[in-house]
């Protein structure tokens, strides 16, 4: 059959549209060894300049995905599981911890031995070099100061489950990013009786924000006393004029110290530029980078020794940190998310499923 031009027209501008596709997104990339994909779950506005950093040094562009607040991080991790023996990302850039470990256990991430590992503590880097801690943000409870004196702040993040702190505390919703790091190390570290008696608790007595920035905001807008947060929504909204206080909870001799989850970094197996990812993987560790991150508004945590925090945060070397075994919490961590996903997930009638 003879083709009209109108056909002919539509039938180009699909090769257009699929070629421009695939200069952005796909193994077309891999015609150019002078650049390096990165999927990147830290917020664009504070690793761009990281990235511009890196190429202004060496010539090597820098690629990014960046994930969309309502998946978080899982959508990368997914993304790079669908994408499997045909890695189109070089590099991993995680804000947490959790879904790096998901992957290393798919055998998708690739050793790399970098040059800065010995700079970092055994703990926040793999026995196996396919990933590697750094910039951390801490787990801490927000407090309203004009709804509570000093001597009333919470201490714990068991004060979470108390009833006499009903319908005043707050906890994002443990089914994602950050919270969802911090259940799967309590699972790990308490045992599954008493995490699960801990979050049945958590439930009837806390306020369920949609995320991490939520509970910051309910506490300095005096909807909730106290909350547990990140670091970096603290800081906001401390820095911001908001009468709240920050509490880096479980510091008792006793107690199993505060949460320090890292930002990690990992190495694709197969990746298409290997060289220059193993550039960027250095980079991204090196100490001016991590002080880099801890001037800027989120106020990351370093976690190289060697390098200074600017005294907005306490780090690991200041404060009391609980000590975790991340993989060992990501081995638990199927079932936990299950339980999870029952308790603080509605069902179609609307009510809550109590496990």
């Amino acid at each position: 059959m003879k083709q009209t031009s109108h056909q002919h027209g539509g039938f180009g501008i699909a090769v257009i549209l699929a070629l421009a596709s695939c200069v952005l997104f796909t193994g077309c990339w891999r015609s150019s060894e002078n650049q390096v994909v990165v999927y990147t779950a830290l917020d664009r506005q504070f690793s761009e300049p990281i990235f511009e950093d890196f190429t202004d040094r060496t010539g090597v562009q820098v690629r990014a995905l960046y994930d969309v607040e309502s998946n978080k991080t899982v959508g990368l991790a997914n993304r790079i599981i669908t994408e499997g023996g045909r890695p189109r990302c070089d590099l991993f850039w995680n804000n947490e911890i959790l879904h790096t470990l998901r992957l290393e256990r798919k055998n998708l991430l690739e050793a790399y031995e970098s040059e800065r590992s010995g700079d970092f503590p055994k703990a926040f880097r793999s026995p196996d070099s396919t990933w590697y801690g750094f910039a951390a943000r801490a787990r801490v409870l927000i407090v309203n100061t004009e709804l509570l004196a000093p001597d009333e702040y919470p201490r714990s993040i068991n004060e979470l489950a108390l009833p006499k702190w009903r319908g005043r505390a707050g906890i994002a919703k443990p089914l994602f990013g950050t919270t969802a790091t911090h259940a799967a190390c309590l699972f790990g570290t308490w045992g599954d009786q008493r995490a699960r008696e801990f979050f049945r608790q958590v439930k009837q007595n806390a306020s369920v924000q949609a995320g991490n920035k939520q509970v910051a905001q309910a506490v300095s807008s005096g909807v909730l006393a106290f909350g547990l947060t990140d670091t970096d929504d603290a800081i906001i909204e401390l820095e911001n004029g908001h009468d709240v206080a920050i509490v880096y909870p479980d510091q008792g001799e006793d107690q199993m110290g505060t949460l320090f989850i890292p930002n990690t970094i990992s190495l694709m197996r197969g990746a298409p530029h290997g060289g220059p990812a193993r550039q960027l993987l250095d980079f991204l560790l090196s100490p001016e980078v991590e002080v880099k991150l801890a001037e800027g508004r989120s106020a990351q945590i370093p976690l190289n020794p060697n390098v200074n925090a600017t005294g907005r945060v306490e780090t690991p070397q200041t404060v009391q940190a609980m000590q975790v075994d991340f993989e060992a919490a990501a081995e638990r961590w199927g079932h936990a998310a299950e339980f999870l996903r029952q308790l603080f997930v509605r069902t179609d009638g609307g009510q809550t499923r109590t496990p």
